[in-house]
């Protein structure tokens, strides 16, 4: 029996696949906790997390690949939502998507002229099949003719393809071999487009109207939106530091064509483990991509004309990478190589400082050696400021070894972003001050953390008077002993009363570790904050827990997350030594019993309503000391360590639970239950 699904039309079986695809994706207000995958709705492990309400990744992968496997209809529409997102975290796995994406064969041209010829006769036939229904007799003459009118298009002034391509293999010259970088080839992508317009335009001119189809391409690469490195690790594989240093898996030739073959990229994440292939070529294949490869020294605006030189490799390169979708996120997390931080300094001076520089110099000479021109030759190559409009999503964490002025120009160069995190690099406030006159960044997420280069003075003024910082609703300012918060006390009194972001009640994430915050500014001058669900106040000695108690119960009573780490006198922090029971004692009474314990209730008779905590307080993170005088826990209270050291008093009989309630008006709305007793 056949099944009525083998009939169905490509368009709903790709809808079906993006129906899969988008049941992976998390919703906008997701839970803090890990994720489990198991089917049970009891957690099995700590910390307790109950199954979202979302597929896990790994479900959406394996389902996709399942319907690869069906027929080829199903492959044509499941394949480009398996390889939407691609994350690297083995190195052969790195060495295996090389050579699916952009092919390991030594010989790259003698491949591609290969495709090139391969296609070409693809397309041939697909189009005289097609005009077959006319009633036209294909004919090895008709095939003949057709097969040169593609050759005369590609072979065109205006053609993609180099001329050593489109000559057959066995009247090419073998030796001596061409002369081109491997690495300024056509991409494979841009190949089976070329082909595919000239076969459209050839048949177009004696069928209009006529549907052909588009060549197939076996690779992936046109499918990729996402490339992630951020778990990518090299430890563990008994490799000596020569061969970590001489033979290294990631290096930039294999991004660079990987890269290539990606025109549909628009977030890319890397690692401290693999920023040494991050060199020039590479930074360049990032940035300048879509719009913004018009490369230097070409006219932006004006009436000059610009001729295309397909003997130009640098001119190929722009010409492919203006056809590539601009990025919207990228994370260079860690990026401290000397590789990275060359390539970066030299592109930020080569496409972002040179243009001020060289206008700079040219009004500084000295007037009385020649007269000042009245206005530039109409003719002159002008080029606009170099910025990147399309890219909302910027990390640059613990960036450390670039310099101030290039990494404030670098910066200054994404006009509207989103999310934004400095954390750990050498900014300076006049970073601050060039943000605080812009009109296009409205920032919803931004990460200060450990920038000891800024004053409190420049935070302060960035947070309350800029424009762009209204709409934040994650902030961390996050410092420990250390790297102490460069705030004073006038400060952060000035950021609770004044701030926008902050009386806006709109905070979801707040962490104002080691600032100088007193209980009068909590309980007085603060705003509440009815949308905060972590809030960091480690590293402040003298700030007592009933402030802080008393504050999450009247101000922030959805705040699920609390960081305590070296924080208050009764823990042990203050001037006053604090024996490890006592502080435990204090612990549970003053932050664990009046604000997560149920009122106690009586009845004789059977309520359905049970009586929910004061606050949605689930996990407090202590430091290890601490947790150590803990033991084993009280109740449902239970000890959570990481591998890094870092540790966490968990309640593990409470979740937390996003169910879909339809209102009678048609709206939906995210509904937090917590479930208590389990």
């Amino acid at each position: 029996m056949i099944s009525a699904v083998q009939h169905f039309p490509p368009e709903l079986l790709s809808l079906i696949c993006a129906h899969v695809y988008a049941a992976g994706l998390p919703p906008k207000v997701s839970s803090l906790d890990p994720l489990i995958t198991s089917s049970d709705l009891v957690p099995t492990a700590l910390p307790s997390s109950y199954p979202p309400s979302y597929w896990p990744d790994c479900t959406i992968r394996q389902t996709l690949h399942n319907l690869c496997l069906v027929n080829n209809a199903w492959d044509e529409a499941a394949k480009p939502w398996l390889w939407q997102k691609v994350e690297v975290r083995l190195p052969h796995d790195w060495l295996s998507l090389v050579e699916e994406i952009a092919s390991g064969d030594e010989d790259e041209e003698l491949d591609e002229a290969l495709l090139v010829d391969q296609t070409i006769q693809e397309a041939t036939n697909a189009a005289l099949a097609t005009r077959n229904i006319f009633g036209e007799q294909c004919q090895a003459d008709l095939a003949k003719e057709l097969h040169e009118r593609l050759i005369a298009t590609l072979s065109g002034p205006d053609g993609s393809i180099p001329p050593e391509l489109l000559s057959p293999p066995a009247t090419r010259d073998p030796s001596p071999r061409r002369l081109r970088a491997k690495s300024k080839s056509p991409a494979r992508w841009k190949l089976m487009r070329s082909i595919s317009d000239a076969v459209q335009n050839v048949m177009l001119q004696d069928h209009p109207g006529l549907y052909i189809p588009v060549p197939h391409d076996p690779r992936p690469g046109r499918f990729i939106r996402h490339l992630d490195f951020n778990h990518f690790r090299t430890i563990g594989m008994r490799r000596s530091v020569e061969e970590g240093f001489t033979n290294r898996f990631v290096t930039g030739d294999r991004l660079q064509a990987v890269l290539k073959e990606m025109p549909n990229l628009s977030a890319f994440g890397a690692t401290e483990y693999m920023d040494g292939a991050l060199n020039f070529s590479v930074i360049q294949e990032l940035f300048l991509r879509g719009s913004l490869s018009r490369g230097r020294g070409r006219p932006s605006r004006g009436r000059d004309v610009v001729v295309h030189d397909p003997t130009n490799p640098e001119e190929e390169d722009r010409e492919r990478r203006r056809e590539c979708k601009e990025l919207e996120a990228l994370d260079l997390t860690g990026c401290v190589s000397a590789v990275f931080v060359k390539a970066l300094t030299d592109f930020v001076n080569t496409h972002l400082i040179q243009n001020t520089a060289d206008s700079d110099s040219g009004e500084s000479d000295d007037e009385g050696s020649r007269p000042r021109s009245r206005g530039r030759p109409r003719n002159s190559m002008e080029e606009d400021p170099l910025v990147f409009p399309s890219l909302r999503r910027l990390g640059l964490r613990g960036v450390k070894s670039v310099q101030p002025q290039i990494l404030n120009a670098l910066a200054l160069a994404f006009p509207s972003l989103t999310h934004l995190d400095l954390s750990c690099t050498r900014i300076t406030p006049d970073l601050l001050t060039a943000f605080g006159s812009s009109q296009t960044i409205h920032l919803q997420s931004l990460a200060l953390e450990r920038c000891n280069w800024l004053t409190g003075e420049s935070i302060r003024e960035f947070l309350i008077d800029s424009p762009c910082t209204h709409t934040i609703r994650e902030l961390s300012l996050y410092g420990d002993g250390t790297f102490p918060s460069s705030l004073s006390e006038d400060d952060m009194r000035d950021i609770f009363a004044c701030a926008p972001c902050f009386r806006s009640g709109e905070m979801t994430y707040l962490d104002l570790s080691s600032s100088p915050v007193t209980r009068q500014m909590l309980l007085e001058v603060a705003t509440a904050q009815p949308s905060l669900r972590s809030l960091g106040l480690s590293h402040i000695r003298n700030l007592e827990l009933s402030a802080i108690a008393q504050f999450l119960r009247t101000k922030a009573p959805y705040v699920e997350i609390l960081t305590l780490v070296n924080t208050s006198p009764e823990l042990g922090y203050g001037n006053d030594h604090v024996s490890a029971r006592h502080a435990t004692i204090a612990l549970h009474a003053q932050i664990i019993r009046p604000l997560c314990t149920p009122p106690f209730t009586f009845s004789l008779t059977t309520s359905t309503v049970k009586a929910e905590p004061p606050t949605r307080l689930r996990v407090v993170e202590l430091a290890p000391p601490l947790l150590a005088g803990l033991g084993m826990g009280a109740d449902s209270w239970r000890i959570v360590k990481s591998k890094g050291g870092r540790g966490w008093y968990a309640d593990t009989a409470s979740g937390w639970i996003a169910e879909l309630w339809v209102i009678l008006g048609g709206t939906n709305s995210n509904v937090w239950r917590m479930l208590m007793g389990m």
